[in-house]
């Protein structure tokens, strides 16, 4: 009985809703407040008086919406229903206090640097003070913004109406609108790659991702990807003219300058441009490709001078350092070890050497990555190099997996196991934003190794030759 129901696109879809209701109401009883909950975790939320309501709410929520989305890549729906369910999943979620992240807070105060005249890759939202500096959590107040200067503009015009209130709602409405833009230039590029429309809507725009931390969170990641898509959907043209190469350049060129790290998409994006190594030759991706990143680096560079920020973000990215999470593999390898010395007496601190050789092992994947893509699919080498950011970097979100989904959906591999990793990334979110295992961060950090090792046993199996599943 239950898989036929499973089976049946209204259940599905009132299913979803169901999940995003619960989730909303979650987002009042125990979503990330303006004021700092301390040691927040499953037993500190039970102790609450309707803590037993909150933990139910929140995980039937996301299990509805994650069972509605996986069972719904299995049917033959068209966009019109799809895009009506995605709308529904995702309206109750869009006058809900910030859920599952911090970040709008944080943002708003970046925002207020901005505004004051204040260069937030130089200093932390406590240089001012942020009028709502007690909103931000402690780790992120004394570090530089992370983000892309055309996004800290957005966030300064946010800030200007001199109200937290004000802000957290530009923001919401940035993502909403990220989320339309997605949904209007993800199908143009699924067709002009020849890719099925109807499961590029679902696998992205159903996504849980998307009406939990997209949207109740108000994050900057659907702008980013909206730019994304749609630069990709401009340089997928049939005719590609030195216009288009400009202006598909110039929109990925946006997408850098809302999210720094998109930035390693471009090699594939000039490789996509021309069809591969082997169809335009040295000179010809040079040439074309070139124009591609070289547009994208003019708005991304004019876009950091005439934001009055400059080239800060080069060496801003280095403040993600500052939070230490299980979440990260090369973060969990730094605290596995550290755990293993203590168990023998020896107090070690090793987590800053692991994240830089992690770095350097990321030089390397995404070079090795770019020369299989040189004549294979480049959106799926895309979407691997985002992969390899996200698991090399020194802190990880669920929300970053959007990134590479984006471009799995309209690629030419399953995106099944990616699926798989969402899924499980929805779990380790409270309501408030707090990691569900932070107290179990050890053993998820031996728990990581495992995930390690069949990473690097699948990249040596890629290395060999064997493609990735071809999608249906």
């Amino acid at each position: 009985m239950i898989q036929g129901l499973l089976a049946r696109p209204a259940f599905l879809r009132w299913l979803g809703f169901f999940g995003a209701v619960c989730c909303a109401v979650d987002a009042f009883l125990y979503g990330a407040a303006p004021f700092i909950r301390r040691n927040v975790n499953v037993v500190s939320v039970l102790r609450e008086p309707a803590g037993a309501l909150i933990l139910l709410l929140w995980f039937a929520g996301l299990a509805a919406l994650c069972v509605a989305w996986w069972y719904g890549r299995r049917l033959q729906l068209t966009p019109r229903w799809i895009l009506v369910t995605a709308a529904l999943w995702s309206a109750p979620l869009l006058v809900v206090p910030p859920l599952a992240s911090r970040d709008m807070y944080a943002n708003a105060c970046q925002g207020a640097l901005v505004h004051a005249g204040l260069n937030p890759y130089l200093v932390g939202v406590s240089a001012q003070p942020c009028p709502w500096l007690d909103s931000v959590s402690v780790v992120w107040r004394d570090t530089p913004t992370p983000y892309g200067p055309v996004f800290l503009v957005l966030a300064g015009l946010a800030a200007a109406f001199g109200s937290q209130l004000a802000a957290l709602i530009s923001f919401r409405v940035l993502a909403v609108l990220g989320v339309v833009a997605i949904a209007a230039c993800l199908p143009v590029l699924a067709r002009r790659v020849g890719a099925p429309v109807d499961r590029a809507l679902w696998l992205v725009l159903c996504c849980p991702l998307v009406p939990v931390h997209l949207i109740g969170g108000g994050h900057n990641d659907a702008l980013t990807v909206a730019f994304m898509v749609a630069g990709f959907a401009v340089l997928a043209a049939p005719v590609k003219s030195w216009t288009t190469l400009l202006v598909g350049g110039a929109l990925l060129g946006l997408a850098i300058s809302i999210k720094i790290t998109i930035g390693v998409v471009l090699p594939f994006a000039a490789l996509f441009a021309v069809g591969g190594l082997r169809a335009a030759g040295w000179a010809g991706l040079i040439k074309r490709g070139g124009a591609v990143m070289a547009s994208a680096l003019v708005v991304l560079v004019a876009g950091s001078f005439a934001s009055g920020l400059g080239l800060g973000w080069l060496t801003a990215l280095s403040g993600a350092g500052e939070s230490v999470n299980w979440s990260s593999p090369p973060t969990a390898v730094g605290l596995a070890v550290e755990a293993a010395g203590r168990w023998f007496g020896a107090d070690l601190e090793v987590v800053p050497a692991v994240r830089a050789v992690a770095l350097v092992l990321l030089g390397v994947s995404l070079l090795v990555i770019l020369w299989r893509s040189r004549d294979r699919d480049p959106l799926v080498g895309a979407g691997l190099a985002l992969l390899a950011v996200i698991f090399f970097a020194p802190i990880t979100q669920p929300w970053y997996l959007i990134w590479p989904l984006a471009l799995f959906a309209v690629g030419t591999a399953r995106a099944r196991w990616l699926a798989g990793t969402v899924v499980f990334a929805m779990a380790t979110i409270l309501p408030e934003g707090t990691g569900v295992f932070r107290p179990l961060g050890v053993p998820m950090s031996f728990a990581m190794i495992v995930l390690i090792g069949w990473v690097a046993y699948r990249s040596v199996t890629w290395l060999r030759g064997r493609e990735l599943v071809t999608a249906a």
